[in-house]
């Protein structure tokens, strides 16, 4: 063991580094996706053909070495729009990263998208994506990649706009997908005071780890779902200091204290 490590040149420590970094990155690309599931399909497809190889079932055995000789292939072709996003994302300067003024940009449209719906009475979902992929709710709804700006969250969630239902994702600076179906919280404790926004915002906050802003229509309120948890009435100096500590500072909370309160004063 000693003398494996007194071997160890310092090229291995930053090649070993760099393999652990590729596939950190690899598994947060996919993970919140279907990919997770095909991946763990993939497993069981590899313990069956070294099974049947140990138990002498060769027709099993070649079938499987048949498929698995093409699994590369096979991964190319359904993940090429993944792989194909990754690539771009290591031609740009800062594939991983964002400058902490253009963090603090994104927050202020949104922000300001949210305290203009809320004014006028108009719900809407934002979802702010992060490290978890979003790729299947984003497939669920309508493309748009358009730069973000508050002023197109708010004609997205205007009353007859045809991508008015459902949420709209946002991330690095981009609107990615409006009228995103989201999946809808089965937690009892939830307030039968919420209506159906406020359940589909804490169901995908539940499943990943997206912030999602939330304005009621009836009351005006702003709210904020993280962790399964959702923060009611916010005001908009509030929504933006919370927006800050998470996707800026990095203090990510599960819950505040008024969203206890609001759980301690439900019905």
């Amino acid at each position: 063991m000693l003398e494996t490590l007194h071997s160890l040149r310092w090229q291995d420590i930053t090649d070993i580094l760099l393999v652990a970094f590729i596939i950190y990155r690899a598994i947060l690309m996919i993970r919140g996706t279907r990919a997770v599931q095909m991946l763990a399909g993939i497993g069981v497809l590899t313990v069956v053909y070294f099974g049947a190889k140990e138990l002498e079932l060769m027709t099993l055995y070649w079938l499987l070495g048949t498929l698995l000789n093409s699994i590369f292939l096979i991964i190319v072709i359904v993940f090429q729009r993944d792989i194909r996003k990754a690539l771009v994302q290591v031609g740009q300067a800062s594939p991983f990263t964002k400058p902490v003024e253009d963090k603090e940009s994104d927050l202020h449209e949104v922000v300001t998208a949210a305290r203009q719906l809320a004014q006028r009475k108009i719900g809407a979902l934002i979802i702010l994506e992060r490290e978890t992929g979003l790729k299947d709710y984003l497939d669920s709804g309508q493309a748009i990649d358009a730069k973000l700006s508050s002023g197109l969250l708010i004609s997205i969630f205007m009353p007859g706009s045809p991508l008015h239902d459902g949420g709209a994702v946002v991330g690095a600076g981009r609107i990615h997908s409006a009228r995103c179906v989201l999946p809808l919280t089965k937690s009892p404790y939830i307030s039968k005071h919420l209506g159906t926004r406020h359940r589909a915002a804490i169901g995908l906050s539940e499943e990943t780890d997206a912030v999602v802003v939330v304005v009621s229509e009836e009351t005006r309120q702003i709210s904020l779902a993280q962790h399964g948890a959702i923060t009611t009435n916010l005001s908009e100096g509030e929504l933006r200091n919370r927006l800050r500590e998470i996707l800026v500072t990095k203090k990510d909370k599960p819950a505040s204290l008024s969203t206890l309160k609001s759980w301690l004063n439900r019905p």
